[in-house]
């Protein structure tokens, strides 16, 4: 009964905290979002283990953290499925902002078979999300030793190229809530040379509805762009396939960004 009485009175207390203290809400949904994103990628687990590696793993954690998404506000849109590269491979580019972006991760799984990411190592060790991850295919890079990563980088490609996949990566290689994309790493282009398969940009308008303490609803147009060819492309004129890559998606995003502030204010 006790047990019970306590439990009332903090769920209460949380929702009152929530509904009056922008600060609170702030914390109240990131932890929710982190919590759930972890139980929902893990709890399939069992399920995963039938077929280990297989990008479809994560089809029900990307089901489950949309869900989990709307519940805190944050609704999506998907454009553009006309350019989804067909018939081969290809390197998926994304401008990153936040830990929200898994969400993004959870539209696109869908939406483009064979689909999986790109990430660093440590993730690994984070259980039980890091055997989740290994499970829907994640290929771990270890940054730190140089050699493991040049290795990966070509075993990546020849994944591309051979088995048609489709690999996500973040270009800026961190995250980036500013007004202007930060300048893009030379690791995603390594990539898509080594597999000699398009890159396939993917944008996403700025998270304006996020914050120093602010968590406000929001709403998140994702556009797949039409797809960038490498060939005529290598190590040596690379710079000018990175500075067309980034060209065409700092411009989308601002135009995206430009045209959701504008329907915004539209209906305020």
């Amino acid at each position: 009964m006790g047990l019970l009485l306590y439990t009332c009175v903090l769920m209460a207390l949380l929702t009152l905290l929530y509904r009056i203290s922008s600060v609170a809400r702030y914390y109240l949904k990131y932890v929710f979002f982190g919590l759930s994103s972890c139980f929902l990628a893990s709890a399939p687990i069992p399920l995963m283990l039938r077929k280990p590696r297989d990008p479809k793993n994560a089809l029900i954690p990307a089901w489950g953290i949309r869900m989990a998404c709307r519940l805190i506000g944050v609704t999506t849109s998907l454009e553009g499925h006309e350019n989804i590269v067909k018939d081969s491979g290809c390197v998926i580019l994304m401008n990153h902002q936040s830990m929200l972006d898994l969400l993004i991760l959870a539209e696109l799984w869908p939406a483009m078979d064979n689909c999986t990411v790109i990430s660093k190592k440590e993730i690994l060790y984070f259980q039980p999300f890091g055997l989740a991850a290994w499970l829907w295919g994640t290929i771990f890079i270890d940054r730190v030793k140089k050699e493991h990563a040049q290795a990966a980088v070509n075993k990546t490609g020849e994944t591309i190229r051979t088995r048609k996949a489709r690999v996500l990566m973040f270009p800026e290689g961190t995250r980036n809530s500013k007004e202007t994309l930060l300048p893009f790493k030379k690791g995603a282009f390594h990539v898509a040379l080594a597999s000699k398969c398009p890159i396939q940009p993917v944008v996403v308008n700025r998270y304006r509805f996020l914050g120093k303490h602010r968590f406000d609803d929001g709403h998140l147009r994702i556009k797949i762009l039409p797809a960038i060819s490498t060939e005529g492309y290598t190590v040596e004129n690379m710079q000018e396939l990175m500075d067309k890559t980034y060209k065409i998606m700092a411009h989308e995003v601002d135009v995206l960004t430009k045209e959701v502030d504008a329907g915004k204010m539209k209906k305020e």
